[in-house]
């Protein structure tokens, strides 16, 4: 019984929290566009409705297998956004995932 108490104990002192990753896209739009709306929405939504997103959001481009590790990814920019075959196949799987 003393371990199950222990084991409790420890898990709901254990802060989980999300990461959203920002679309490092190449050619065409400007995917750094827009520097603080994403840490402005992730601090945001932390303080009203109380979820545990980590400040800095992270980096990951289209292609990567790093996309994966992350369940929200952030695209942002202006003009025309391409993506190469080998990026919208891994997007395609990531968004299938």
């Amino acid at each position: 019984m003393r371990k199950i108490f222990y084991l409790l104990l420890f898990v709901s002192t254990v802060s989980y929290s999300q990461e959203i990753a920002l679309l490092k896209y190449s050619g065409g739009g400007d995917w750094y566009a827009n520097p603080t709306s994403l840490p402005n929405l992730i601090k945001y939504a932390n303080q009203t409705i109380h979820t545990k997103i980590k400040a800095k959001p992270g980096l990951v481009e289209p292609s990567s297998p790093d996309l994966f590790s992350y369940p929200f990814v952030h695209a942002t920019g202006h003009g025309n956004v391409v993506f190469s075959p080998s990026d919208v196949e891994n997007l395609r799987n990531y968004l299938t995932s």
